[in-house]
């Protein structure tokens, strides 16, 4: 439902006929007046068709999602990059993958590289520094261990890092053309994994499009389901990074203990849906697996049990003053810094930004039951890791509450089947937003007159905070990386798409 012209809540469609389409020149104007001030940019995308741009500017004060349409002229527009620091990833995406040229943007280096020739994968134009003793350290994109791959390219004198330009696109697969046209339970899957480990927060958010676009209700019972799936989500994750950052340090204890809680709570989930990582817990219209009362006992003794043995585990690294000391003096990041980079999630809170869509722009059943948002002000990688403490913490008292109200009500099977005629509403932009674990994904559609998705564009957390990685680590030892790196722990394909 739209509240007034271009301006919608979350989860909600308006449509394209609606929206301003605003001069090249008062379109540049506008969002750099908006941008930093009391709007986020959420999402900043050209059309297919390369005629308009669109920026998706949250406003959490008011909880509000504004649509900002400006025309494209000659293939090519004003770039808002060196006024706002939070779209510089946002417009080296729109030229490569439409052509259309963000004009005096700072470094129009590719961002996912999308095989139109025009580079070469891991052919970085790469930022250099001259000087004496200047050196240069590459690492990546093949990884020691089990992880993603991504290129890590360090400018130093001696060991303290000036410079750090990250680049991905490894893992490239192409989600948003194929979910072009008409949707599908293929569009599904993909959906599901297009960061695997936010199985859930993208798969809610792409329901919610769906169900924005058709006028489908959600039940509260199926809503409940959707948010507890969320928040084990979260709980998971999190405890894996404590342990993971007790690692880093190696503080073995911690680590060994958080990495058998996060398989705990991994298998709660598979308990509801037969996935460890919620592949098909939710799907459009609602749920895929209803918790019945035992179930409901079983998940509320689980829950209780593990978040006494992740406290237990924690206070072990959290008491030890050799590694508070450690992580409090490294990875630091301004709250005016986290401002211009447009962060997220746990590095946004850690610095004393309070930003978290479940408050902000309440989707699903964070409409009837908030949960309290966790904050820290130092920016630290000390910051970051408190942050997911005590998030376990208020999620899995969310959970129990939850668990004793779904009891009260009725399952009743309704999901959204396009094979059996569901259609979707024509001309129309949709915006969802859910808050991740990692932080804010944001999924923005639209329709053509046949009903049919003719753009789509989805934004992982990690989409928004890779940069944050990257500041954290100017002027800071080479040697801080690993755990700088682990206390955001981004997602490599969740970027790439």
């Amino acid at each position: 439902m739209s509240i007034n012209k271009n301006v919608i809540k979350n989860g909600n469609s308006i449509s394209l006929d609606n929206l301003t389409v605003l001069s090249p020149t008062d379109f540049s104007d506008k969002v750099k007046n908006m941008i930093g001030s009391e709007y986020f940019l959420s999402a900043y995308f050209a059309d297919r068709e390369k005629q308009n741009l669109y920026a998706v500017c949250s406003n959490r004060e008011t909880g509000l999602i504004e649509i900002v349409c400006g025309e494209i002229a000659d293939s090519s527009f004003e770039s808002i990059t060196p006024d706002v620091e939070s779209a510089h990833l946002f417009e080296r995406e729109i030229f490569e993958s439409t052509g259309v040229e963000p004009l005096n943007h700072p470094c129009l280096n590719p961002v996912r590289f999308p095989g139109d020739g025009k580079f070469k994968i891991g052919e970085m134009p790469f930022f250099k520094m001259d000087g004496k003793e200047i050196h240069e350290v590459g690492v990546g994109p093949v990884h020691a261990g089990v992880i993603e791959p991504g290129h890590f390219r360090f400018q130093c004198h001696g060991e303290t890092v000036y410079n750090l330009e990250i680049s991905l696109g490894y893992q490239h697969r192409g989600i948003e053309k194929k979910l072009l046209g008409k949707p599908s339970d293929l569009s599904r899957f993909m959906i599901e994994t297009a960061s695997g480990d936010s199985t859930v927060a993208h798969t809610a958010a792409y329901s919610q499009i769906l169900e924005s676009l058709t006028g489908t209700t959600v039940s509260p019972y199926d809503n409940i389901v959707r948010a507890i799936g969320l928040e084990l989500e979260r709980c998971a994750s999190h405890i894996g990074d404590t342990g993971a950052l007790a690692g880093d340090v190696g503080f073995l204890p911690t680590q060994s203990f958080c990495g058998r809680i996060r398989g705990d709570v991994l298998n709660i989930t598979a308990l509801i849906c037969g996935n460890r990582f919620g592949r098909g817990l939710v799907v459009p219209g609602g749920i895929g697996y209803p918790v019945d009362d035992k179930l409901n006992d079983e998940i509320g003794v689980k829950v209780s049990k593990f978040l006494q043995e992740y406290l237990d585990a924690s206070k072990l690294m959290f008491d030890n003053p050799t590694i508070i000391a450690r992580f409090e003096s490294i990875g630091i990041i301004s709250q005016s810094d986290t401002r211009k980079l447009g962060l997220v999630g746990p590095p946004a809170r850690s610095a004393g930004i309070i930003r978290d869509v479940r408050l902000d722009f309440p989707f699903g059943y964070y409409n009837f039951f908030h949960i309290p948002v966790s904050s820290y002000d130092s920016g630290s990688v000390l910051g970051r890791a408190f942050i997911r403490w005590i998030e376990v913490q208020y999620s899995v008292k969310f959970i129990l509450e939850l668990l004793k109200r779904l009891k009260n009500l009725e399952y009743k099977p309704l999901k959204l089947n396009f094979k059996d005629g569901a259609t979707l509403n024509k001309n129309m932009i949709s915006v969802s937003m859910v808050e991740g674990w990692r932080g804010e994904v944001c999924h923005a559609a639209m329709t053509d007159s046949d009903g049919n998705f003719k753009n789509y564009k989805l934004y992982d957390a990690s989409f928004y905070n890779w940069q944050g990685l990257a500041r954290a680590l100017k002027n800071q030892q080479i040697s801080d990386f690993p755990i700088c790196n682990k206390s955001f722990n981004l997602s490599y394909c969740g970027h790439d798409l």
